[in-house]
C-alpha cells in the first residue's frame, strides 16, 4: 500500500472520522483509524462502538492531489497518526505500508515509522437497509438538533432519556428531548421516500457529534433507518449511530393545553436579564431565580438570592402581559438554554400556576417549536 496526498486536504477530510475515535477502548483496534486504499480512492473509517464514521477521499478530485501507487489496507493508531500528519514539514506527504504492517510516513526532511494493525480485524460497519430513507437539509437538521438536544438527560440511570426521540409520520419529523425537568419539542418537514411511520431514539451525544460534521455548506442529507442503527449520508461521508432501546415516555400530556398568564418578551433581552439574576443564584446551593408577574400595571420582576453574597432584583422589559398575577421560581440555567435556542426573536411565555410547567413558544405562537420548564417549589 502506497500513496501520496496534500497534507492539509487529508487532515480536513479525515477530521470527522478522527473525532469519534476514542483514545481508550475495550476493543484495542478501535483506538485506531482504518485506511483502505483502492484505485478509485481512499476510504477512512473510525468508530467508538456507539458511532462509526466513514469518509471517502476521491482520487478524481483534483483538490486532494491523491496519487495512488499500490492498493492495500492498514489500521494506524489514530492519535499519533493525526499529530504526525499535522506537524509534517511539507505541504504533501507519502504513506507506505511494508509487509510487516509498519507504516512509513515521509514529508520533506521528516520520516516516521509507526506500527499498524491488520485491517481485516477491524469490526465491520453495521448493515443498514437503504429502502427506508428520509431526506432533509443538513442546515435544518442542525437547527433541529441545536434547538432540542440540550434538554436530553445526561444521567445514565434512565438511558432512554439520554436520547432525542424522533417520530416521523407522512412528511413531518417531530423531535422531542426531555430530562423530566424540562422539555424541547420541534417539528420540521422532511422528504419521506417510503412514506412509512418511524419511532426511534438516537443518543443525544451522537447527534451533537453529527452536527459538528457539517461544514458551512448546506447539503442534502439522507437518513436510512434499520432495527437498531441509523445511517446519515452526506457529501462523501457515512455517519452511523446505534439506536437506544426501550419506549420513550409519552410527552404530549406534559404540554399544557391552556394558560392563565401570558407574557411576550424579546428572547435576547430576557436572556440577558436571566443571566444577571443567575449570577447570585449560582452562588446558592438551590440555584433558583424567582419571577413575579403583575398584570395591572404590567410589571415582571426577577429576583436572585444568595445568603452568603447578597440579592439582585431586576424589572424586565416586556412587550405584553395578560392574565393573572403570578409568582414562580425556576432553575435559571434551564431558562437560559431554552432562550438561546430561540436566538433573536420574540417569544411568548405561558403559565398555568406556580407549580405547573410553563412553556415558551416563538411569537406568533406555533406548535412547531415548544420549550417547557418545570418550576421549582420554594415553600
Amino acid at each position: 500500500m502506497k500513496f501520496s496526498m496534500n497534507r492539509n486536504q487529508f487532515s480536513h477530510q479525515i477530521s470527522n472520522v478522527q473525532r469519534v475515535v476514542s483514545t481508550k477502548s475495550t476493543i484495542p483496534i478501535l483506538t485506531g483509524i482504518k485506511l483502505d486504499l483502492r484505485e478509485e480512492g481512499l476510504t477512512v473509517t473510525g468508530s467508538n462502538v456507539d458511532i462509526s464514521v466513514q469518509t471517502f477521499i476521491d482520487q478524481q478530485d483534483a483538490d486532494n492531489e491523491l496519487q495512488i501507487e499500490s492498493a492495500g489496507a492498514i489500521v494506524l493508531p489514530a492519535r499519533f497518526f493525526n499529530e504526525i500528519i499535522k506537524k509534517l514539514p511539507d505541504s504533501d506527504f507519502t504513506l507506505e505500508v511494508l509487509d510487516n504492517r509498519q507504516a512509513i510516513i515521509s514529508s520533506g526532511i521528516s520520516e516516521f515509522k509507526i506500527n499498524g494493525l491488520d485491517a481485516n480485524n477491524y469490526p465491520h460497519l453495521p448493515e443498514v437497509d437503504g429502502s427506508n430513507q428520509l431526506q432533509i437539509s443538513s442546515a435544518i437538521l442542525q437547527q433541529l438538533v441545536t434547538e432540542t438536544v440540550f434538554s436530553a438527560s445526561t444521567q445514565e440511570n434512565r438511558p432512554i432519556l439520554t436520547g432525542l426521540h424522533l417520530k416521523i409520520s407522512a412528511d413531518q419529523l417531530l423531535a422531542v428531548a426531555t430530562d423530566s425537568h424540562r422539555l424541547a419539542q420541534r417539528q420540521v418537514a422532511v422528504k419521506n421516500a417510503s412514506q412509512n411511520d418511524y419511532d426511534l431514539v438516537i443518543p443525544a451525544k451522537s447527534l451533537a457529534e453529527l452536527v459538528r460534521c457539517f461544514n458551512d455548506t448546506d447539503t442534502e442529507l439522507t437518513i436510512a433507518i434499520s432495527e437498531n442503527q441509523v445511517l446519515f449520508k452526506f457529501a462523501q461521508t457515512l455517519f452511523y449511530s446505534r439506536l437506544l432501546e426501550g419506549n420513550y415516555p409519552a410527552t404530549d400530556r406534559l404540554i399544557p393545553d391552556h394558560s392563565t398568564t401570558q407574557l411576550t418578551f424579546d428572547a435576547k433581552a430576557l436572556l440577558a436579564s436571566v443571566e444577571r439574576a443567575s449570577l447570585l443564584s449560582h452562588a446558592s446551593r438551590n440555584n433558583v431565580v424567582k419571577m413575579t408577574i403583575k398584570a395591572e400595571p404590567a410589571q415582571v420582576t426577577l429576583y436572585g438570592n444568595s445568603p452568603e453574597i447578597g440579592t439582585v432584583e431586576e424589572n424586565v422589559q416586556t412587550q405584553a402581559v395578560t392574565g393573572e398575577d403570578l409568582e414562580i421560581s425556576f432553575n435559571p440555567d434551564y431558562l437560559k438554554d431554552a432562550l438561546r435556542a430561540f436566538g433573536e426573536t420574540k417569544i411568548q411565555m405561558e403559565f398555568t400556576s406556580a407549580l405547573h410547567p410553563f412553556t415558551l413558544k416563538p411569537e406568533p405562537a406555533t406548535e412547531d417549536f415548544i420549550q417547557l420548564i418545570t418550576p421549582v417549589r420554594t415553600f
